[in-house]
């Protein structure tokens, strides 16, 4: 059951990023791969800055966070200037 709330939680907060970063989502199986990836990265950042996160909504802004930062990483190796926060 805890997997399928990892995807939810995946593609949503994927989709946010998206939505933040480039003004649009990138479809169903990128948004997830962002948002889990994000989720982990979130993770790390906040429990290297002693943020500890819980429940739904706490696992949500983790990996939106962590996602954002993604795609900020992304973008400085392509190259493309991209709007957002």
């Amino acid at each position: 059951m805890y997997f399928l709330w990892y995807i939810i939680i995946g593609i949503v907060a994927g989709f946010i990023a998206g939505k933040l970063m480039r003004g649009g989502g990138f479809g169903l199986f990128i948004n997830l791969l962002v948002g889990v990836i994000g989720g982990v990265l979130g993770g790390w950042v906040f429990g290297l800055l002693g943020i500890a996160t819980t429940g739904l909504l706490g696992s949500l802004i983790t990996s939106v966070v962590g996602a954002v930062v993604l795609l900020w990483i992304v973008s400085l190796f392509t190259g493309r200037k991209k709007t957002g926060l």
